[in-house]
C-alpha cells in the first residue's frame, strides 16, 4: 500500500497518490491562467483548521475530458484561498479506514459507474476465491465511505458523481438521486436560476439573484431524487431554457442543479455543473464550489437544516 500522506500546510500543493485513470491527461492549454484569473482571493469562510480533501475521479464508464481541468481548479482554489489542500488519487486504498483518517472531505469529480468494483476483464482473470475477496473488499470500502461521511465529515459531488454506483441504494440517497440523461448537451445554451427565496443565502449570494447564462451539459435526475429532501440552490430556469429538446422525461419542471443536505452527522454538497472546461474558470461558479466545499468541510453554518 502506498503511504497516504497528510497534506501539510494550508495551501500546500496537491499530492498525486496511486495510479491515475489516465497518465496522459492534461488540462487544455491556457487553463491554468484562466483559472487563476477567476479564483477568489480569500476563503469563503475562515478555515477552522487545516483541511484536506481527497479528489477521486475514477471512471468505469464515460470519462469527461474536463476532469484534469477540474483537478487543477480545485488545487488552485485551495491553494490561493488557503481554505484546504488536496490529495488527488484514484487508488481505492484511500477508502480503507486508516487512510480515510487523513481526509476531512471526499470529492467525487465526474466519477462514473461502479467505481468500487473490479472490471469485467479483471473479474474474468480471477479465481472464485479472488472474486469473493474482491466482493468483500468492495463491501468494506463502501461501508467505510458511508461511515466516514456520517461520522461528521464532508462529501462533495461534481457533475457525474450522480452517474455513479447505481446499484448502491445508500449512495443514491446520499447524493439525492441518480443521473437520468442530459437533454441539454455541452453546446446547448441554458439558463440557471437561483432557487426563489435563496437570493441572499450564503451558498448563493455570489450570484446576486441573477441567472447564469452559458452553454453546458445539464442533467435530469431519477429516483431517489427529491428536491424536497435537500436545500436546493440552483435549478434550470424552464422559462428561459429550451424545454422542447428530445429526452426530457420529467413533467414537473423540477431540474435541480446544485444542492446540499446533511447525511448523518456529515455534510453533502452536489453541483451538476462541470462538463465543460469553462465551468472551472467561471468566477461565480468557483465561488459557489468554494462555499459548498467549505460548508462540507464544516467551516461555516449555512443554516441548512435538511
Amino acid at each position: 500500500m502506498k503511504p497516504i500522506l497528510p497534506a501539510g500546510l494550508l495551501g500546500a500543493a496537491m499530492l498525486f497518490l496511486g495510479a491515475p485513470s489516465s497518465v496522459a491527461e492534461e488540462a487544455p492549454a491556457g487553463a491554468l491562467e484562466k483559472i487563476d484569473a477567476a479564483l477568489p482571493a480569500e476563503p469563503f469562510a475562515a478555515p477552522k483548521k487545516q483541511r484536506t480533501m481527497l479528489i477521486f475521479s475514477k471512471t468505469k464508464g464515460y470519462r469527461h475530458a474536463s476532469i484534469p481541468t477540474g483537478k487543477l481548479a480545485f488545487e488552485e482554489l485551495g491553494k490561493k484561498t488557503g481554505a484546504f489542500s488536496v490529495v488527488i488519487s484514484d487508488d481505492l486504498k484511500n477508502f480503507e479506514k486508516d487512510a480515510l483518517k487523513q481526509f476531512d472531505a471526499i470529492c467525487f469529480l465526474s466519477t462514473t459507474q461502479d467505481v468500487f468494483t473490479a472490471s469485467k476483464d479483471e473479474l474474468d482473470k480471477m479465481s472464485d476465491e479472488e472474486k469473493a475477496k474482491a466482493a468483500d473488499t468492495e463491501k468494506r470500502l463502501k461501508e467505510n465511505l458511508m461511515e466516514f461521511v456520517k461520522s461528521g465529515k464532508g462529501f462533495v459531488g461534481i457533475h457525474a458523481a450522480t452517474d455513479t454506483c447505481y446499484e448502491w441504494e445508500e449512495y443514491g440517497k446520499m447524493m439525492n438521486g441518480f443521473f437520468d440523461g442530459h437533454p441539454w448537451g455541452a453546446g446547448t445554451h441554458v439558463s440557471i436560476k437561483v432557487e426563489p427565496g435563496k437570493e441572499n443565502h450564503p451558498m448563493t449570494k455570489m450570484f446576486a439573484g441573477e441567472n447564469l447564462e452559458f452553454n453546458e451539459e445539464i442533467y435530469q435526475f431519477k429516483d431517489p431524487y427529491d428536491s424536497g429532501n435537500v436545500e436546493m440552490f440552483l435549478r434550470i430556469d424552464t422559462k428561459k431554457t429550451d424545454m422542447t429538446l428530445p429526452g426530457i422525461k420529467r413533467t414537473d419542471g423540477d431540474f435541480g442543479v446544485s444542492w446540499a443536505h446533511h447525511w448523518g452527522d456529515g455534510r453533502v454538497f452536489y453541483c451538476s455543473l462541470g462538463h465543460n472546461d469553462e465551468m472551472y474558470w467561471n468566477p461565480k461558479i468557483l465561488k459557489h464550489y468554494l462555499a459548498g466545499i467549505q460548508w462540507a468541510l464544516g467551516d461555516f453554518d449555512a443554516g441548512i437544516t435538511k
